[in-house]
């Protein structure tokens, strides 16, 4: 492999809507380049990218690969991404950590939700980018439709730098419009051969060609004065026009094609030379000193100290853990030691490489822009910062989105929960956005994440790279139980047989406390009718049967207890029997005071397109939600309230399906309030069902 230079350097992360063709584009960028000798299929499972056997038997990518070719003495590193909103974490940090995205369109669905959502992400860190509207192959295939919906839904005007020859199964070429070529493919090999603008589409590629030239001379003020002088630009300046204009994010080109003929690959790698930023165009990244505020920048160049984020982990079973990472500035070499600032420990590297899907090639020397990997580090992790010690940064990283969906997970084999937990430890370590908890009260062992897919794959790939099977199951409701009412009762407990019996007795007043206070226990006794040292065994009792609950199993909560009078055996009372009759003095005591069911509310925001308000809106109030106000981001509109969490355990596909995709949610525990009575009924009756089973 050649040696480059930052400058000679394209970092670009391939985004787009699930089933346009990413991932068959990168496979026809690596056979065009002449990276691969053949070209890789998604359906067959002959893809370098998706190489996981997840991917394969979904035929979608799941995770982020990094891949590189070399086209024209530069080096393009390739960031092929998942379409799943469930993975957009993983496509945030990708994100992050280049310089340009490549977005694909399909020619048939244009611009789709999920390539509206990364759009976004892109525009939060100011990316140039590059539209190739893919499959102009497909039935149906319409260019000019594709290019409309850029205009009407990512609020761009796309330029068009090539024409299509034909659609559908007449597709057969494309017309360059900055070089005034036109080019037919015969085979998939993604070398065009030369041939004359078909007379019928010379009269539309001059017109596009003309908006073309105007777009590159409204992004430059001394092209726009030549324009308007001499009605053209050379050649040089269209391409220095375009470059500055894709750069500066005022120009986004719009190619077209087919990843698995071949169609158009080699003018988007052209293109992705001429008109993509380089490490060095990007300018310097920010960052601040370690444990204050004040910024810090680091620039692309060899000269300055080395500086690193890391933006993705894979746990691998064999090799142990591979990070992977971008150089921001200076240069490493393999046996070196690093610093990582964000956790303040020192890090030996050993072997480093580049990425080639699931391959690695060596490398020698990292330079400014570089995306490589490491493998065996103990302690780094997704979203810390690598640098020199004795000029230490802090990188941003990209925040962890809080989990939507939950499981219940239970090992299929006993005796797995502890394999179960280093599982998904080392799974954690691969993708933050997993959580995993042991609900106390539940007695479950929950694992949350961003939606029901992001979840299985993880419990299928628990299962390949660690052997461990679970079952998921719905989480149980966190229920509670408390009062309303007051009573006064008494707990006798009296037990003879030959010999010594067993005898405790106690009078207690029960009474409700506001939400939230929990339990208390007062002493009250006067005198010596219980002797002191019975007295906290009544408490014992009471603690014990309040967890275990009376009207559905659920703990008791918020009462006070009052020990106001009892009776006590001098030779049968034992701290046995008084903790066994105040544990049935409040289970009596609590059927007296108006039982009741709590349930936990949590607070919900939902982010929706103006036109999901209303059927969201609706739905959320037939789950008993509230709506308690409203907030606008960018085209969305925000609803904010409170809703049951018993009502969201499977929001995340209700939304997906209400909105075609386009609506998420976060939601955070708020209080617990009384169930409704008909609700309580069915819950009560279910508990006691499965007590008696």
């Amino acid at each position: 492999m050649a040696k480059y230079e930052s400058k000679q350097l394209r970092n670009l992360a391939v985004i787009g809507h699930g089933g346009t063709g990413k991932t068959s584009l990168c496979e026809s960028l690596l056979y065009v380049s002449g990276k691969n000798e053949r070209l890789g299929r998604v359906d067959d499972n002959t893809s370098s990218m998706d190489y996981e056997p997840e991917e394969q038997k979904r035929h979608v990518s799941i995770s982020s690969a990094a891949n590189f070719i070399e086209w024209d003495k530069h080096k393009i590193n390739l960031l092929d991404t998942p379409g799943d909103s469930n993975f957009t974490y993983d496509i945030t940090c990708s994100l992050s950590v280049v310089d340009n995205a490549l977005v694909v369109i399909d020619s048939v669905g244009g611009v789709e939700f999920q390539t509206q959502k990364v759009w976004e992400i892109a525009d939060a860190y100011a990316l140039p980018r590059i539209i190739f509207i893919n499959r102009m192959d497909r039935e149906r295939a319409d260019f000019g439709k594709a290019l409309e919906s850029v205009k009407a839904k990512l609020k761009k005007k796309g330029t068009p730098v090539c024409l299509p020859i034909g659609a559908e199964d007449k597709f057969q070429g494309i017309v360059d419009l900055i070089a005034m070529k036109a080019y037919t493919f015969a085979d998939n090999k993604g070398v065009g051969k030369a041939v004359d603008i078909p007379a019928d589409l010379l009269e539309e590629a001059n017109a596009l060609r003309s908006s073309m030239v105007e777009d590159i001379a409204e992004a430059d003020e001394n092209l726009m004065n030549k324009y308007l002088e001499e009605g053209e630009l050379s050649a040089d300046e269209i391409k220095a026009g375009l470059r500055k204009g894709v750069i500066s994010g005022g120009i986004v080109p719009v190619l077209c094609g087919s990843a698995a003929k071949g169609i158009g690959v080699a003018l988007l790698m052209d293109l992705a030379v001429s008109a993509f930023a380089s490490p060095v165009d990007r300018g310097p990244v920010k960052g601040t000193k370690p444990g204050t505020q004040d910024v810090e920048e680091r620039k692309p160049s060899e000269d300055e100290a080395f500086s690193a984020i890391v933006f993705k982990t894979i746990a691998d079973p064999y090799a142990g853990r591979l990070t992977l990472f971008r150089v921001y500035s200076g240069k490493l070499s393999s046996d070196s030691a690093v610093y990582n600032s964000s956790k303040k420990i020192t890090e030996k590297f050993g072997h480093i490489f580049f990425l080639e899907g699931k391959n690695q090639k060596q490398a020698e020397v990292l330079i400014p822009g570089d995306i490589a990997g490491v493998a065996k580090l103990k302690e780094t992790a997704t979203g810390d910062t690598l640098c020199n010690e004795k000029s230490p940064v802090v990188f941003a990283r990209v925040e962890v989105p809080p989990p939507i969906m939950s499981f219940a997970v239970e090992p299929k084999s006993r005796g797995d929960e502890d394999k179960i937990a280093s599982s998904i430890h080392r799974l954690v370590e691969e993708d933050p956005t997993i959580v995993f908890t042991r609900n106390t009260q539940t007695k479950e062992m929950i694992l949350s994440g961003m939606g029901q897919v992001h979840i299985e794959v993880n419990i299928e790939k628990m299962k390949r790279k660690f052997g461990v099977e679970v079952n998921l199951n719905t989480p149980k409701v966190p229920y509670l139980e408390t009062i309303k009412g007051k009573t006064n009762v008494q707990g006798r407990y009296k037990k003879q047989s030959g010999g010594r019996g067993q005898f405790g007795d106690c009078w207690i007043d029960i009474e409700p406390l506001p939400r939230g206070s929990g339990f208390e226990f007062q002493d009250k006794i006067v005198g010596g009718v219980i002797p002191g040292q019975y007295r906290p065994a009544v408490e014992k009792g009471i603690v014990e049967a309040a967890a275990k609950g009376v009207i559905a199993g659920y703990p008791v909560v918020d009462f006070r207890i009052s020990l106001v009078d009892g009776s006590y055996h001098t030779v049968d009372s034992s701290e046995m029997a008084f903790k066994i009759a105040g544990s049935m003095a409040f289970q009596k005591g609590v059927m007296e005071c108006q039982p009741v069911l709590l349930e936990p509310i949590v607070n919900i925001a939902i982010e929706v397109p103006d036109e999901y308000m209303g059927d969201v809106i609706g739905d959320l109030n037939s789950r008993r939600g509230r709506v308690q106000g409203m907030d606008t981001n960018g085209t969305n509109q925000v609803i904010k309230g409170q809703v049951p969490l018993a009502e969201i355990l499977k929001y995340a596909p209700d939304l997906r399906s209400m909105t075609s995709g386009r609506g998420n949610f976060t939601y955070t525990p708020s209080h617990y309030e009384e169930v409704p009575a008909f609700i309580a009924e069915k819950i009560i009756a279910e508990a006691k069902k499965s007590a008696e089973e």
